[in-house]
């Protein structure tokens, strides 16, 4: 390291003592090159502040109607739910159903043991029948006795007596009709059918086991999803929207995917809770849907979208468009001079695509949508070129000033005047120099010839050449 930094001090003596005796000069001064390079970054960045313009992106201000909706997260519930159990007691012979069977009202689901029941049907018809046979024989002693004592042959009590007798086995007979209807029943339930038209679940229970009216699994759920029931709730101040989009007519409900943009299956607001429940400050709502495609299931989570009213012929600006600062929410509109001037703005809706503004000037105008970072009031932009007319095409200008071009008095980067330059100084680039003649060429400013050999300059020392 003690070598190396010594040969840097040799050779930087070596040139400084050249330059003091005049055997080398530099091509220029410290000085001169400060001031070149201040006039070329200078006036580079002027020009960069003064003349780019910021890209953005631009979108057109409508006119349109647009749609106001209230968003909940709601459960999917069935139409109507219902567990099939079995009503009687008995050994369970068969399941006439596959679980997850579509099933209508009426049909057959399962058949338990009817013996017993069928038993105690035939007892009731038999006594029926006993106590029919028996009251058909007092009512032809009511008759007989009802003649005895018209004609003074018999007592008016005995007909009095058998006349209670035939009312009391026609009570019999009623009861017995009665356990008739009965038995029949029991008999009935021994046949399970589907109460409700839906779609059967998981069974709860084989063929085989004895089943009991007390069991409180059942045998298996019916549920009915076509069509289907959504509850969702909405905070209390939105409710008298609610109430008054109902009063207009029905409202259109959309049932979302978990994307927020997918629309499962579109239905009509049932009925309002008569109740706002007072813990949370929400009333509940239920609403159905046809659910033709069976995109809906019980139990399951979905995106609600309500839709309340309509705001007709309000101007709307993309959701990025509005930005916030101290005064409130404020957009950019592109000007006809393509500059953005700043513009505060109320935001009486918004949601991720639109926002409703109450505009300066009516449609049509164009707002920024992005690029705020480097925006300012007033700024130059440039719309990209799929939101204006592409300009039209001109020819490139040269990526440097010609020579004619530079202020008069003004000296290429690198060059002294003649009266610095001691006396036979050579005015063309030294052997081995003519790279740095090219890049003071591409500067703007020739090499010098020789030509410019006959300039008188002042009388000096004339150094010599330097070697490569």
């Amino acid at each position: 390291m003690k070598k190396f930094l010594l040969f840097v001090a040799i050779v930087a003596a070596g040139f400084w003592g050249a330059d003091y005796m005049g055997y080398y000069k530099f091509p220029f001064t410290g000085e001169q090159a400060s001031q070149s390079v201040q006039r070329v970054f200078g006036r580079g960045r002027r020009n960069q502040i003064n003349s780019d313009a910021v890209p953005v992106l631009t979108a057109a201000a409508r006119l349109e109607d647009v749609p106001v909706t209230f968003d909940a997260v709601g459960t999917v519930q069935a139409l109507n739910s219902v567990v099939v159990r079995a009503q009687t007691d008995g050994r369970l012979l068969e399941l006439t159903f596959t679980d997850g069977q579509e099933v209508k009202r009426g049909d057959v689901l399962a058949r338990i043991e009817p013996a017993a029941a069928k038993a105690q049907y035939d007892q009731a018809v038999a006594k029926k029948a006993q106590d029919e046979a028996t009251l058909a024989n007092a009512r032809i002693d009511l008759e007989r006795y009802n003649k005895l004592a018209a004609s003074n042959f018999g007592s008016r009590q005995q007909a009095d007596t058998q006349k209670s007798l035939v009312a009391q086995l026609e009570a019999q007979t009623r009861v017995d009709q009665a356990l008739i209807d009965s038995a029949k029943t029991i008999l009935d339930y021994t046949t399970i059918a589907a109460p409700i038209d839906g779609r059967t679940g998981l069974r709860a229970v084989d063929a085989g086991n004895i089943v009991h009216a007390s069991d409180a699994n059942g045998i298996v759920s019916i549920a009915q999803i076509r069509p289907i029931a959504a509850v969702f709730s909405l905070p209390q101040q939105q409710l008298r929207a609610v109430n008054s989009g109902i009063a207009r007519g029905s409202m259109k409900v959309l049932a979302l995917d978990p994307d927020n943009v997918t629309v499962v299956d579109t239905g009509k607001v049932e009925v309002i809770d008569n109740l706002v429940d007072p813990s949370t400050g929400t009333v509940k709502i239920k609403t159905t849907f046809p659910n033709d495609g069976r995109g809906l299931w019980p139990g399951q989570f979905i995106n609600i979208r309500l839709f309340v009213d309509v705001l007709s012929q309000v101007v709307t600006v993309p959701a990025a468009a509005v930005q916030r600062g101290p005064k409130g929410p404020f957009i950019y509109v592109v000007s006809a001079e393509n500059k953005a001037v700043m513009t505060v703005v109320t935001v009486t809706r918004q949601d991720e695509k639109i926002a409703v503004i109450t505009s300066p000037a009516p449609p049509p105008f164009r707002v920024i949508t992005t690029g705020f970072a480097q925006l300012t009031d007033g700024a130059a932009v440039k719309p990209a070129a799929g939101d204006e007319p592409a300009p039209v095409p001109v020819a490139a200008a040269p990526a440097e000033p010609v020579p004619a071009a530079r202020p008069p008095g003004e000296r290429p980067a690198g060059e002294r005047p003649a009266s610095e330059r001691p006396a036979g100084e050579r005015r063309g680039p030294p052997s081995g120099q003519q790279g740095q003649g090219r890049r003071q060429g591409e500067a703007g400013a020739g090499p010098r010839g020789a030509g410019q050999a006959a300039a008188q300059p002042p009388a000096g020392p004339a150094p010599p050449a330097t070697a490569q």
